[in-house]
């Protein structure tokens, strides 16, 4: 990785680049993968809490010992999230950083 030099940008250069059909694309490359995801995880989170609040004797099912049904989906709760994580990493690095650091050597090289 080479050293950046702080350039300065001005407002408008800036401005144009939001309005570029490449910061438009990326937005849109963005939203179109945290928003379904985060809305995945969500109704993941809401129906373990609706479970633990509602479906007791469902949640307190043993499967192995001591260890229920609740457990094993609390452990998963936990493991969706690095999951998550592990997904949206992958995308970035794949999709979204290459196109950010293409958009940001415009803008500093003063072609925006």
């Amino acid at each position: 990785m080479t050293p950046r030099t702080e350039t300065a940008v001005s407002g408008q250069e800036y401005l144009a680049t939001e309005a570029s059909p490449e910061f438009q694309e990326l937005r849109r490359r963005l939203r179109r993968f945290v928003f379904p995801m985060s809305a995945v995880f969500l109704l993941w989170y809401f129906a373990y809490v609706m479970l633990g609040a509602f479906a007791h004797d469902f949640m307190a099912i043993k499967v192995w010992g001591d260890i229920n049904v609740g457990i094993l989906v609390g452990l998963g709760q936990f493991l969706s999230t690095f999951l998550i994580t592990a997904i949206y990493v992958r995308f970035a690095n794949r999709e979204l950083d290459p196109r950010a650091e293409a958009i940001r050597n415009k803008l500093e090289g003063g072609a925006a």
